[in-house]
C-alpha cells in the first residue's frame, strides 16, 4: 500500500476513500486506489467516475477528502429511493465484473460487493433505482445447473415483485451456458434478464465493467422481454452489443469485444441510446414469470478428433444420462466408433453438433452422416454445443423417453434453432 512520502501526504485518507485532485487548475474525483507493494512512494492512483484509472506525481497536486469509504457503504435497504424513476435489480454472482486486484499477490479474486459495484457508478442511479443482491459470489468456472437454478428462482422473484428488469453481474468464461440455462428455466418471460461481465477487473485502467454494467442496466429498462447477454461491440468504448441469450459465446479469452453472436446477428447496439435490429421479443409488464428449473445435470460433452479412444465413447454411454458429441464439419464421427455410437443410442439420447461454431448440423449430404441418422444419432442443426448441453439437461428433466427426447431436441424453443444461418453473423 501507500508508504513514505505518499503515506505521508495523503495523512488520514485511506484507499477507497473518494477524493478531489487539484493539478495546475484541472479538478479530478474519482477514488483513492491501493498501490502495489512494489510502486514508489511519490505517486498515487485514483479511479476517475468514467472507470479509468489516472496517476498523479504527488509534488504536482493538492488532494481534499470527499467522503471516507466506510460512509460509502450503503446497504440495500439504505440505497435512496426515488419514486419516480424505474428499478432495475442487479444480481451478482461474481466474477471478473466483481472483482479486483490483489495487490500482494498479483492474483484477480472475487471481492467487490455488488452495492460497491453500483457506488462507482453513480451515473447508473441517476436514472433508476438500483436494488443490489450478491447472491453468491463465484468465478464463473466454478458455476453449477444448481447456481442456475438458484439465479432463476431469484430473477423470477425480482421480477415478479416489481422489477423493470433484472441484471446479472457474471463472469465471462460461462456466462453463455448459464444465459442459455436462464432462457430454458425462465418462462413466461416479457421482461429484460440481461447478463453482463467484464474481461478486465474493475480497478484497471483498461476495465469494460462500467460501460458494460451502465449499458446492462440501460437495456434492462427497455422493450425488450427476453434473456440477453450485453457486452462490448469493439475494443473501443464505442457501444456494447445485445446478444441474444441462447445464441452467444465468448470468442476470445481476453479480447474486450470477446462475444458474438453465432448463426444470428445481435439483436441490439447500446452507446447513447438503444437501438434494435430485427426481430426481439417485447415486453408485457403484466405477465408472470414462471421458473421450470426441472434439468439433469448428469449430462456428458466430449469432442472428436484424430484417434479418439472407443472405450472414451464406452465411458460416457455407461455413466452418463445424455451425451452430446462435437462433431467435424457437418457433423461427423470416425466410422470405427458406429458400433459404440449404436449401443449408445439405444441407452441414452446422444446429440451431436459442430466443431466450426458457425454453419448447422448436416447428416443428410454424406454417407458418413446418413449413417449416423440411422443409428439414433439426433442432430444438433444450429445449436452451439453449449446450447446443446443445456437442452439435453432440459429435455432429460421432462422425460425419459428417447423418442420425446429426440423430438425436443429438434422443436425450437426458445430461438436456439433459427430457421437460417445469417451469413452476415459469420465472424471473418
Amino acid at each position: 500500500m501507500y508508504r513514505g512520502k505518499a503515506k505521508t501526504f495523503l495523512g488520514d485518507i485511506q484507499p477507497g476513500d473518494k477524493v478531489q485532485i487539484n493539478q495546475n487548475k484541472k479538478i479530478f474525483q474519482g477514488f483513492l486506489m491501493p498501490r502495489s507493494e512494489l510502486g514508489d512512494d511519490k505517486h498515487l492512483v485514483i479511479k476517475l467516475n468514467n472507470g479509468y484509472n489516472m496517476g498523479f506525481e504527488i509534488k504536482d497536486i493538492t488532494i481534499k477528502l470527499i467522503s471516507k469509504k466506510d460512509s460509502q457503504r450503503l446497504t440495500e435497504d439504505e440505497l435512496p429511493i426515488d419514486k419516480n424513476k424505474k428499478f432495475v435489480s442487479i444480481i451478482g454472482t461474481g466474477g471478473t465484473i466483481a472483482s479486483k486486484i490483489d495487490y500482494n499477490t498479483g492474483a484477480v479474486h472475487p471481492a467487490f460487493s455488488v452495492t460497491e459495484l453500483t457506488n462507482a457508478l453513480p451515473e447508473i442511479k441517476e436514472f433508476v433505482n438500483i436494488k443490489p443482491k450478491l447472491l453468491f459470489n463465484v468465478l464463473s468456472e466454478n458455476m453449477t445447473p444448481q447456481h442456475w437454478k438458484d439465479l432463476a428462482v431469484e430473477c423470477a422473484k425480482q421480477l415478479n415483485t416489481g422489477a423493470t428488469g433484472v441484471v446479472i453481474a457474471h463472469g465471462t468464461d460461462t456466462l453463455s451456458y448459464t444465459a442459455a440455462a436462464l432462457s430454458f428455466m425462465l418462462k413466461n418471460l416479457y421482461k429484460p434478464v440481461v447478463l453482463v461481465g467484464s474481461q478486465r477487473s474493475s480497478d484497471r485502467p483498461s476495465s469494460d465493467a462500467a460501460m458494460n454494467l451502465s449499458a446492462a442496466v440501460k437495456v434492462a429498462t427497455s422493450s425488450l422481454g427476453e434473456v440477453v447477454v450485453v457486452m462490448h461491440g469493439s475494443l473501443e468504448d464505442k457501444s456494447c452489443l445485445i446478444h441474444r441469450g441462447i445464441n452467444v459465446r465468448k470468442m476470445h479469452s481476453s479480447r474486450r469485444d470477446a462475444f458474438r453472436s453465432i448463426n444470428s446477428p445481435p439483436i441490439g447496439e447500446v452507446d447513447n441510446r438503444i437501438t434494435f435490429h430485427g426481430n426481439y421479443r417485447m415486453r408485457e409488464d403484466n405477465k408472470k414469470v414462471i421458473v421450470d428449473d426441472r434439468f439433469e445435470p448428469n449430462v456428458g460433452l466430449v469432442k472428436i478428433h484424430p484417434g479418439f479412444k472407443k472405450n472414451l465413447l464406452k465411458y460416457f454411454v455407461d455413466n452418463y444420462r445424455g451425451l452430446i458429441i462435437e462433431g467435424t464439419g457437418l457433423g461427423h464421427i470416425p466410422s470405427y466408433l458406429f458400433d459404440e455410437i449404436k449401443r449408445g443410442c439405444s441407452k441414452i439420447p446422444i446429440v451431436i453438433t459442430s466443431q466450426t461454431i458457425y454453419g448447422r448440423v448436416d447428416l443428410k449430404v454424406y454417407s458418413t452422416g446418413r449413417n449416423l441418422l440411422g443409428l439414433g444419432i439426433i442432430p444438433g442443426k444450429w445449436m452451439s454445443s453449449e446450447v446443446a448441453l443445456i437442452k439435453l439437461m432440459y429435455a432429460l428433466g421432462h422425460t425419459n423417453d428417447l423418442d420425446e427426447i429426440s423430438k425436443i431436441m429438434l422443436k425450437n424453443i426458445t430461438g436456439e434453432i433459427p430457421d437460417s444461418s445469417c451469413v452476415n453473423s459469420f465472424l471473418m
